[in-house]
């Protein structure tokens, strides 16, 4: 989030309480369109401890407005980094970096179970009917999610004879883009990380935002550019998918139709939100008009995944810059049949007490970088 086009860096107070630099330290940085992210933390025991996090908006750098997406270079992406790293007082050079899901792909493909020596051959070429670029054009990888009960082939489905009473699996296929990866790989090296790391932005969000539980949970992440569901049951996610509006298609909106400036639109975006104040109606209409069709389409994926495998999906958790609108939450919870909870990030690391109020507030913009971070630290020795 960015507070008006303030950057949030809480060094200075962590560094009071002894929070100071840790050669097991982890930064971890969210890629996001409209701002980037950073959260330091350190092994503590078994514990994470945050040293530090700063957030600074993107638009600047694209000679643009704070809390419009951007799609910047390399060059002008390291700048951004850099200025971010030294005003939130970054201390390690043991960096792990989210790659935005618009630079890759995530879906659920079903196949035939072929075996562990058959498998890994068959999965590249049956990736081709998913991934819409040439296979060379992006690093492959994959899970393989064993069905709970035993589903077969059957001869309508196949069209094959040969397949027929083959045992399926669900296929979690995972794909960057390389020259994505090869931009973020350059970006990170050249501020001098030394041992980069790097996963699709969604397995951050699932590590940052949720708990250990096995019923199916949705992730709405509402963020600037996009709106991002997730639905992760026993720690796997089961599905996926993007909504194309986000946070900035509501300031852009009330600029037009209340004829202000985009900044003042984010403003009332935020201040104002979504009121039952009559003075505030044209406010309230616009923003309605647009979070209708999000919420609206959210459903259509959530009852979608309920009707496909008889199960009820229990929660829906917000997270994302987005949802620091006033409002927001109560408004969800209106077109929702499901319990709403808003993400909580920092209750995963130790910091101060008397910051509580204010990392929980903030907390949901941060969950991707404290998710690639904490991916890090716990793979650390």
């Amino acid at each position: 989030m960015q507070i008006f086009g303030k950057d949030i860096s809480l060094q200075k107070v962590l560094g009071s309480i002894g929070a100071g630099p840790q050669g097991d330290s982890v930064v971890g940085v969210d890629f996001g369109s409209s701002a980037l992210k950073a959260v330091q933390i350190r092994k503590k025991g078994n514990r994470a401890v945050l040293e530090t996090y700063g957030e600074i908006a993107l638009g600047p750098y694209a000679e643009n407005e704070v809390g419009l997406a951007t799609n910047l270079p390399a060059e002008k992406l390291k700048e951004a980094l850099a200025d971010l790293f030294r005003e939130a007082n970054v201390t390690t050079t043991n960096g792990s970096f989210a790659i935005p899901m618009s630079s890759s792909l995530v879906m659920l493909a079903e196949m035939p179970d072929l075996g562990e020596r058959r498998m890994p051959e068959m999965i590249p070429i049956e990736a081709r009917r998913y991934i819409p670029v040439p296979i060379s054009e992006v690093s492959l990888d994959w899970i393989i999610i064993p069905k709970e009960d035993r589903v077969f082939v059957t001869p309508e489905e196949s069209g094959k004879s040969d397949e027929v009473g083959v045992k399926k699996v669900d296929v979690l296929l995972v794909a960057i883009l390389k020259d994505a990866l090869q931009k973020y790989t350059n970006v990170a090296k050249d501020l001098g990380i030394t041992d980069p790391s790097f996963e699709i932005e969604l397995f951050s969000t699932v590590r940052g935002t949720l708990e250990s539980g096995i019923e199916p949970v949705m992730i709405f992440d509402f963020g600037a550019s996009s709106t991002k569901l997730y639905i992760v049951e026993h720690g796997i996610v089961r599905d996926s998918h993007i909504i194309n509006r986000g946070s900035q298609d509501i300031t852009r909106s009330l600029s037009n139709a209340l004829q202000v400036s985009i900044p003042k639109a984010e403003e009332l975006k935020r201040s104002v939100g979504i009121s039952l104040d009559p003075s505030n109606r044209a406010v309230n209409e616009t923003i309605t008009l647009l979070l209708d069709y999000i919420f609206s389409e959210a459903n259509r994926v959530l009852l979608a995944f309920e009707k496909k495998f008889n199960k009820t999906v229990g929660k829906v958790l917000l997270t994302g810059g987005g949802i620091a609108m006033k409002g927001f939450s109560k408004t969800t919870a209106l077109h929702f049949q499901n319990e709403i909870e808003i993400a909580d990030p920092f209750a995963k690391v130790v910091a101060p007490a008397f910051l509580g109020n204010v990392l929980k507030e903030v907390g949901p913009e941060f969950s991707v970088a404290l998710g690639v971070a904490l991916a890090k630290l716990t793979r650390s020795p």
